[in-house]
C-alpha cells in the first residue's frame, strides 16, 4: 500500500466486511502530524482475534491466506515515527487510529483522498459513512445521510453523484 488513501480503503473495507452500518473516517492533518481514525459499529473482535490481526499470516477472509492491510499500515506509520492503535469489542465495533510524522521522508503520499471518500460513500449506499477532515487551513464534514437529503431521490450510488462528491470533497479539503 503505497499511499494513505489505500490504507483508508482497506480499513473501511474491513468495516464493511464486519457488517458495519455506520463508519466514521476522521482525519486531522496538522503541521507535522497526520492522524487517520476509522471507527465502525461492526461485529468487533475478541481479545484473541485482536492480538492476531497484526500478523500478516492471519486473516478471516477465505479468499486468501494472508492479511497484509493492517501490518502494512503499522509498518508505514512506524517508519515515520508514528503509531497505530486498534481497539475493538465484540458486538460494539472497532476503532483503528494511525498517526504519521508528516515531514518524515518515508511518510506515504495521500493518493486521491477525495476520490477514495466519494467511492466509499457511493459504493456502499446502505452504510452511513461519515467523513471529517481538519487541518490548519480546512475543516469539512460530509455523510451519506446528508448527501441523501440533498439528492432528492437520486441514488447515492449514481455515477454522477460520485463525481459530484469527489469535486465537492476536493474543493473543501484543498486536495
Amino acid at each position: 500500500m503505497n499511499n494513505l488513501s489505500f490504507h483508508i480503503t482497506d480499513i473501511a473495507g474491513n468495516s464493511v466486511r464486519a457488517g458495519a452500518s455506520d463508519i466514521e473516517i476522521s482525519i486531522e492533518e496538522k503541521v507535522d502530524r497526520i492522524m487517520i481514525r476509522v471507527s465502525d459499529d461492526g461485529c468487533g473482535m475478541d481479545k484473541e482475534t485482536l492480538a492476531r490481526v497484526t500478523n500478516p499470516f492471519y486473516t478471516t477472509r477465505t479468499t486468501r491466506k494472508v492479511g497484509l492491510g493492517l501490518p502494512f499500515l503499522i509498518q508505514n506509520a512506524e517508519q515515520t515515527g508514528g503509531t497505530v492503535s486498534i481497539q475493538s469489542e465484540p458486538g460494539k465495533g472497532t476503532i483503528v487510529t494511525a498517526c504519521f510524522n508528516a515531514s518524515h521522508i518515508d511518510c506515504p503520499p495521500w493518493g486521491d483522498l477525495p476520490e477514495t471518500i466519494a467511492l466509499l460513500i457511493s459504493g456502499n449506499p446502505e452504510i452511513n459513512l461519515r467523513f471529517s477532515y481538519l487541518s490548519d487551513d480546512y475543516s469539512y464534514a460530509i455523510s451519506t445521510e446528508a448527501v441523501r437529503e440533498v439528492m432528492y431521490g437520486i441514488p447515492v450510488s449514481h455515477p454522477k453523484v460520485m463525481l459530484l462528491l469527489k469535486e465537492m470533497i476536493s474543493g473543501n479539503i484543498g486536495k
